[in-house]
């Protein structure tokens, strides 16, 4: 450190504060990174490594990038996930005495950044702060770029505790999150965290939790006196994790954080809750395979107008309601935008002509909106009365309420019109801002400006007659500042009191003592002008920021509105109806369809299904069938059908009476977490354990093909036992899909199990699939004749139907029979038996451990009771 340059000790010292972000140090016009910084930088934004002397024997590297340019580079850093330190001069060099003094003026970070050039306008981009212990947990997150805070908790034993966490921050998909050191060392949660969001994660140390008052630093910036006006009061575990938040903000900010004015604490069972694995597999957000809003749900649903109400209707798809008050005022609205198809086109026409407000609040409160962006709030503050009007004058009482409760934000309006340039610059610097009328002293210094330029004019003119040099010309750049131009052709005619400035290849350049002092006027007159135009600009947007709330406030209703008048469209577009809801645990769908399904299929071709589903004769209902009959699509549009009736959608269907659910669960498909040392069967197995542990008995369950991931009589006792946990002790609403035909024996043993079938129709040795669902049971699965259909050749084919009637022949289950003698028939019990004796006879005695004994010991006893069990029936 001795030995370097004193700039290179600035630099160091400063870079000490931030060793976790790459530092952005400015030089002149340059923002400069050295050392392994700089090797990063040049890497990852592509451009050319230098070297500077430092001092040491040794040059540091260096790598630097425009400052009037530096926006987009940082942006490319965070969203590659890094931190980035943003060092500035803050003082004036010409003013300084020795090295300019500096300091990190902001810290971007990836749940920090505000730019819209990166950020998805349709998605939050949230940073998270947890806080846990042993006994429980705290999540808050806010998005700085709108201002929107959360926060929730969670108290009780570890394994719930970790679901929790999973299930909120798949909910969340924070960009960034900030936790202690406990948290840190959960590697359950920290498992599925990495593999499915990959979040930056910054830890704190534990002993900074007991060093801060977190309630003061939570009452201080929501300006009031108790945590009661936050529902806050007694649950430490919100207070501990905002607290550190905003901390956070403050410290990577250094800056107001005034549209961050309001934090709302909510109960995860005040909400339907979807786990990771569910939301992936109904594709709500994207489509599995391509990662694709396009032909996920969203993408079929998001018809909204503006940024603000895309961010809401993501919002809603996460937290569904479960309050029928509240999910049916949402579809009173949908229903009255139907009805009055004009208003609903006069609402859309509206919206569109409104930005991003939300977010533009953020750039105000932080100071980095320019001229634009409040044109851009002007020109959306313009449409809000006829809005309200739309809205006041509805006879749904939802909208009319919206409608009194909007804050046109005309004296907002009045100040910008009056005030700002309608076509202002994007630089805050160079003029042009201010409009002429508003300011007297500036429109005095404006018209110095202009008479002293027309006195330039004149004189040119006269110069021009008195020397004889018809091309002669008064010429002016920042740094020599108002010169006479004359060709070389013409040094002849120059007269004595013009005084040589300056000398190019094919011209002199010269001034003169009237030139001289008419360009003192003109541009102290200029810099005058430009300084006062800034300082009144900065006034306006210090105005609008003391009415950031107010306007946060308008964007809300007006998000709600957006989103609502999007459902209507689908719902006029696509045919859809509005639900009824129930509370005796029912759901009976007719004619149910997949609404994305059916948009990719031309012509009406989508085959409509009936449902049924309820808590006594129908609580479990096992679906064979053929492959590619439709199974898999039927299941799915059951749920989405009923997640779309819980956020207030209209759903695709005829007619649809659903009871309230609190969660749903799905198991769809087969994949696997090889990274992650979990094959397909082990993700298989994981999601079906959180789903018997979590589900309740107003859940609605999903299982399509569980148990074949491994060898036919494993997977099929596992389906079987799985069926029957379901349906005798969770008693949720399910829908298992399955090609172990022999699990249809289960409705003759429980009542609440009934049996569906996909229809297929045979013709000669060819198949149609009819996509029908009906009550019955089918033996066959088609598997060969959708091999056929795939181009499988005939030879494998003919073969593939000879092996099969050999095992058929051979392997046949019956829950209900007694074994016979036959060695063809095999009883599941005698199975369970033979499997159990091989398993004692193959243990190696004498490698186990006797711990590991003990456990083989309790596990033996437990299948032994289990067959106990099935032995009688």
């Amino acid at each position: 450190m001795e030995n370097l340059t004193p700039m290179m000790q600035q630099y160091m010292s400063i870079k000490q504060q931030y060793k976790d972000c790459i530092l952005f140090f400015r030089l002149g016009d340059f923002y400069e990174m050295f050392f392994e910084d700089a090797i990063t930088a040049s890497r990852e934004l592509e451009i050319t490594l230098t070297q500077r002397d430092c001092g040491m024997d040794e040059k540091a590297p260096m790598c630097g990038v425009p400052h009037h340019v530096s926006d987009s580079y940082v942006s490319r850093l965070v969203e590659k996930g890094y931190k980035v330190a943003i060092c500035e001069q803050i003082e004036d060099p010409a003013l300084a005495k020795g090295i300019v003094k500096r300091d990190v003026i902001k810290v971007v970070t990836p749940g920090t950044i505000t730019d819209q050039a990166i950020l998805d306008e349709k998605t939050n981009n949230y940073l998270v702060s947890i806080y846990l212990d042993n006994l429980g947990t705290g999540i808050s997150y806010v998005d700085n770029s709108t201002g929107e805070m959360y926060t929730t908790e969670f108290i009780g034993e570890e394994e719930k505790i970790n679901s929790f966490l999973i299930d909120e921050l798949g909910k969340i998909l924070p960009s960034e999150i900030i936790c202690n050191e406990i948290f840190n060392k959960n590697t359950k949660v920290l498992k599925v965290l990495k593999n499915t969001i990959n979040p930056y994660i910054n830890i704190y140390k534990e002993k900074e939790v007991d060093k801060k008052n977190w309630e003061t630093i939570v009452l201080n910036h929501f300006n009031i006196s108790t945590l009661e006006e936050l529902e806050l009061n007694n649950r430490i575990y919100s207070i501990i994790a905002t607290g550190k938040l905003i901390e956070y903000l403050y410290t990577t900010q250094k800056s107001s954080l005034d549209h961050i004015n309001n934090l709302s604490y909510y109960k995860p069972n005040n909400y339907m809750i979807l786990d990771i694995s569910t939301r992936a597999n109904l594709e709500i957000h994207e489509t599995i395979i391509k990662k694709d809003r396009k032909g996920a749900l969203i993408g079929l649903l998001d018809k909204t107008s503006t940024s603000m109400g895309g961010r809401l209707l993501k919002k809603w798809l996460e937290q569904p309601l479960v309050n029928i008050t509240e999910i049916e005022k949402r579809n009173s609205v949908v229903e009255h935008f139907l009805d009055n198809i004009v208003t609903m086109d006069d609402i859309k026409f509206i919206l569109k002509q409104i930005y991003d407000i939300e977010r533009l609040t953020s750039k105000i409160s932080n100071g980095n909106c320019n001229a634009r962006d409040l044109m851009s709030l002007k020109s959306s503050i313009s449409v809000l009365p006829d809005f309200k009007r739309i809205l006041k004058s509805s006879n749904n009482i939802e909208l009319s309420n919206m409608g009194t409760n909007l804050d046109t934000l005309e004296d907002i309006y009045l100040l910008l019109d009056k005030g700002i340039n309608e076509n202002p610059p994007i630089s805050l610097k160079d003029g042009g801002l201010i409009k002429e009328g508003y300011d007297a002293e500036l429109d005095e210094i404006k018209e110095a400006c202009t008479r002293g330029k027309e006195w330039l004019a004149t004189l040119e003119t006269k110069e021009r007659e008195k020397t004889g040099i018809k091309n002669l010309k008064i010429g002016f750049n920042k740094i020599y500042g108002y010169y006479f131009e004359v060709t070389k052709s013409n040094i002849s005619s120059v007269p004595d009191y013009f005084i040589r400035k300056q000398t190019l290849t094919n011209s002199e350049r010269y001034y003169t003592e009237e030139l001289k002092n008419m360009e003192n006027r003109i541009l102290g007159a200029e810099v005058k002008s430009l300084d006062l135009e800034y300082q009144i600009f900065s006034n306006i947007r210090n105005e609008v920021k003391k009415n950031i709330e107010r306007i946060q406030n308008a964007s809300r209703i007006i998000s709600q509105v957006d989103v609502l008048n999007a459902f209507a469209q689908v719902a006029y577009k696509l045919n859809f109806v509005k639900p009824n809801f129930n509370k005796k645990g029912i759901i009976n769908i007719k004619d149910g369809r997949h609404p994305v399904v059916e948009s990719n299929i031309e012509n009406n071709l989508f085959i409509p299904n009936d449902t049924y589903l309820d808590t006594k004769n129908n609580m479990v209902q096992i679906i064979t069938g053929p492959n590619m009959a439709g199974k898999s699509t039927y299941m799915r549009q059951v749920a989405i059908i009923t997640l779309l009736a819980h956020i207030g959608s209209f759903v695709p269907a005829s007619s649809a009476d659903i009871s309230i659910v609190d969660r749903i669960f799905t198991r769809i498909g087969a994949a696997d977490n090889l990274s992650q040392g979990e094959s397909t069967f082990m993700v298989e197995m994981n999601e079906v354990s959180n789903i018997i542990k979590s589900a309740t008995n107003d859940s609605l369950i999903i299982l399509d093909e569980v148990g074949r991931g491994t060898s036919t009589y494993d997977g099929l006792s596992i389906a079987w036992a799985i069926v029957e946990h379901i349906a005798n002790n969770i008693k949720a609403k399910t829908l298992f899909a399955t090609h172990y035909h022999e699990l249809t024996q289960l409705q003759e043993k429980n009542n609440g199990i009934k049996n569906l079938t996909i229809v297929a129709q045979e013709k000669g040795d060819q198949i149609i699939f009819l996509r029908k669902i009906v009550e019955g049971s089918t033996n066959k699965s088609y598997g060969i004749e959708v091999a056929k259909l795939a181009g499988i050749n005939r030879e494998v084919i003919t073969r593939a139907n000879e092996i099969l009637s050999l095992i058929e022949g051979n392997h046949q289950i019956n829950i209900n029979s007694t074994p016979k003698e036959e060695p063809k028939q095999l009883n599941l019990v005698d199975y369970k038996k033979d499997y159990y004796l091989d398993k004692i006879l193959n243990l190696d005695i004498d490698s186990i451990t006797p711990r590991e004994a003990l456990n083989i010991l309790y596990n033996l006893k437990e299948d032994a009771k289990q067959l106990r069990r099935d032995s009688d029936g």
